[in-house]
């Protein structure tokens, strides 16, 4: 999900078949046979760091740090076979803008499942944040800062939490922070100051601190998220959930099964699998190919 991060593999059952240019392609029968039971998937949500990105960020680099042209391949398959691709990623709006374009791509859930840009037009998820915050507030970063939770926090860990610059700046949803803090006390400091409707979430490990090691944490109105974004998002399409996929690599994209008919985990995910969650054999942007490839095939019956 995040540059930063490097997941774990999980199982990777699947039959062998052939992909582009006699590329290896494994299919998952027990997902295509779920998919047989749906309609055909009009939308596919998906993870960019670890998911549809290869390692460094990159569409054109394969999960063994080669030159590999299966995810893009995976989004000219889906564009032929009348799927949208949303991204939903942790990644600021501001540059998403340009990032969906390259992707040839027009949506976007952004910053946690805070911004979300559809058609054109771009709204946000206010989640718990009270009302004549959110009035007075442009962007649910403007309603966190006005409340002083962020001073809240620096304030209760001096010297192990900051901003993660630059990747902070510019955001709208909330904050990108990073350091090494207990979350636990975190949310107790703001819910002591009247604000527990914000909270701290941990993103796993990062860098960018010389010398410590440290973890990523995003500082949101409570009730927002992925999977309430791409609910959110389904609904403004007209769309049932069964008519939808999800795919990705952290916990957080594993919420995406909740609220989508069937949901990939690429190989170098991590959670719990089971009932509409399967994994992939690929990991990275192969792992997004397998999922399109599933679904293109799945249209086709």
């Amino acid at each position: 999900m995040q540059l930063w991060r490097h997941s774990d593999s999980v199982r990777r059952g699947a039959q062998v078949g052939l992909g582009h240019a006699g590329a290896p392609m494994r299919h998952s029968s027990a997902a295509a046979r779920h998919l047989a039971a749906l309609p055909p998937a009009e939308v596919l949500y998906a993870d960019l760091d670890g998911t549809l990105l290869g390692p460094g960020g990159s569409l054109l680099t394969g999960p063994d740090g080669g030159p590999s042209a299966r995810a893009a391949q995976a989004l000219v398959d889906a564009r032929a076979a009348g799927i949208t691709v949303v991204p939903v990623t942790g990644r600021r709006a501001l540059a998403l803008d340009g990032e969906t374009r390259l992707l040839g791509l027009r949506d976007y859930i952004a910053e946690v499942g805070t911004v979300i840009l559809r058609a054109g037009r771009r709204r946000y998820e206010w989640g718990s944040c009270p009302a004549d915050l959110r009035a007075a507030a442009a962007t649910p970063r403007a309603a966190l800062d006005s409340a002083g939770a962020l001073d809240v926090l620096l304030a209760a860990f001096p010297g192990d939490l900051r901003p993660f610059l630059p990747w902070d700046a510019d955001r709208e949803g909330g904050h990108l922070l990073h350091g090494r803090v207990d979350v636990a006390v975190a949310n107790a400091a703001l819910s002591a100051q009247g604000l527990g409707w914000a909270y701290l979430v941990d993103n796993g490990a990062a860098g960018g601190w010389p010398g410590r090691r440290v973890r990523a944490y995003h500082l949101l109105p409570r009730g927002v998220g992925k999977a309430v974004a791409v609910a959110d998002d389904l609904a403004e399409r007209g769309l049932e959930r069964s008519q939808a996929a999800a795919c990705g690599d952290s916990l957080e994209d594993l919420t995406m099964a909740g609220v989508v008919g069937t949901y990939f985990q690429v190989a170098n995910g991590h959670g719990e699998l089971g009932g509409n969650a399967f994994g992939v054999p690929g990991a990275m942007g192969h792992g997004f190919a397998d999922a399109v490839a599933l679904l293109v095939a799945a249209r086709g019956r």
